[in-house]
């Protein structure tokens, strides 16, 4: 229980004439003893808060970015009108900052035996689980000058997903996979593709995809045409160690690296291909496998969102053996880490022929745009030495890049904006030329 700031006030107001003309005892107790006993009777009016029903629905999980409704619903069970003010706390990170205080206190009544629902509504500024934590609840009586005040636990749980902003350019790239679909006179002969139909010979074509029994019942040289083949696997592998955690911008590259994985996932389910998603640092963080393409997306995203960078050193060798036996045929395995030369070199380089004779391997690396504007500047001292800082830190990605390529992995560097799009495109491109 507690006095209210007007109970203070009245006492103050009331003291005051009488201890300017009159002071004395008795002149305060006369002009405080009414108001003692408005405060007692207000308090006991005021409706009590422990035996307050409390209930929760709404929204269980959101995109980042966007906002969660959570529907609180007070049951008074008491004979007397609840008239209070409600707190309802959850963790900083859901809510833009500056908002918390107007978004998480309610003023409400509840009449004797009814119940009332107020909505808080969420906008988290983090992926992962948001957990409510207490209801705080301030019960005021008829008058105002007296409050009873109680706390509630009532567990809810809101699931911030990952925002996939880069899903904008799906449009575009399941236009491009129509297109390739259906340019079979360009499609070519060679392992990993299926047969699509005959067509006539034309110079330039290789005799090798000549069907000679079609050409024996017609007059013209018949020739095989291939398409890119359905069905292949696909897996997506982000590196969850420290290096994903470095920040580009307002966000770490851990989260580049989900949004490029979910713009691939959801094109190559389109094109017909099996996608499987493994998370790894030093130990498996999520492990997706076996989805159907309806299926698909929302498991990754629920997987992706409570996956946070481990500020550890990935271990390759045990990464590699992970993806192998995730993969045991033939696949496109997406390796989502990091360009920076030591780790490339001291951990992946070693054990990169594992993957390479029985995988085609494409690696995704988030690069930082502040490095590329950082060359381009000039006009003083100190910005000729961030360029040749920067055109240092550009020149070893580029050597470790070529280092990669040698041992036949496609290589996507490129900005978070960029990332998703060009990951997209160098999968089609390995399509379009039979290598799933």
């Amino acid at each position: 229980m507690a006095l209210t700031g007007r109970a203070a006030l009245l006492a103050a107001l009331g003291s005051l004439p009488v201890g300017i003309w009159e002071p004395s005892w008795t002149g305060i107790l006369a002009v405080n003893a009414p108001l003692a006993l408005a405060c007692a009777c207000d308090a006991v009016l005021a409706a009590p808060v422990r035996r307050l029903g409390l209930t929760r629905s709404g929204d269980t999980s959101v995109r980042l970015g966007d906002t969660a409704d959570v529907t609180l619903t007070i049951t008074n069970p008491s004979g007397r009108p609840l008239r209070a003010r409600l707190r309802d706390a959850w963790p900083p990170s859901s809510w833009q900052p500056g908002t918390e205080t107007t978004a998480s206190r309610h003023r409400l009544t509840v009449p004797p035996g009814e119940r009332r629902r107020i909505t808080t509504r969420l906008r988290p500024t983090r992926r992962g689980d948001r957990q409510a934590d207490r209801v705080t609840i301030r019960s005021y009586g008829p008058l105002g000058l007296f409050s009873r005040q109680g706390t509630h636990k009532v567990p809810w749980t809101v699931r911030v997903l990952p925002p996939f902003t880069s899903r904008k350019h799906l449009p575009s790239k399941l236009a491009r996979l129509r297109e390739l679909d259906g340019r079979t006179s360009v499609l070519t002969r060679g392992e990993g593709t299926e047969f699509d139909s005959l067509r006539e010979y034309v110079p330039g074509d290789d005799t090798r995809s000549i069907d000679w029994r079609a050409t024996a019942r017609q007059t013209a040289v018949a020739v095989r045409t291939w398409r890119p083949e359905r069905d292949r696997h696909i897996l997506l592998v982000l590196d969850t160690g420290r290096t994903s955690a470095g920040r580009v911008g307002d966000a770490p590259r851990l989260d580049a690296s989900m949004d490029a994985a979910l713009l691939l996932a959801a094109l190559a389910s389109r094109a017909g291909d099996r996608v499987d998603l493994l998370a790894y640092d030093r130990k498996v963080r999520a492990l997706v496998q076996g989805r159907t393409a309806g299926d698909l997306l929302p498991s990754l995203v629920n997987a992706m969102a409570t996956i946070e960078p481990e500020l550890v050193e990935t271990d390759a060798r045990s990464l590699t053996a992970t993806a192998l036996r995730t993969s045991p045929r033939r696949s496109l395995i997406v390796l989502l880490t990091t360009l920076d030369a030591a780790p490339i070199e001291e951990g992946l380089l070693p054990v990169l022929p594992q993957l390479t004779q029985r995988h085609t391997v494409l690696l995704a690396s988030v690069a930082d745009p502040h490095i590329t504007a950082m060359a381009a500047a000039r006009g003083n001292v100190d910005a000729v030495y961030e360029a040749a800082a920067a055109a240092q830190v550009q020149s070893e990605r580029h050597r470790t890049a070529e280092q990669l390529r040698r041992h036949g992995v496609t290589v996507v560097d490129a900005t978070p904006d960029d990332l998703a799009p060009a990951l997209a495109d160098a999968y089609l491109a390995l399509k379009a030329a039979g290598r799933l």
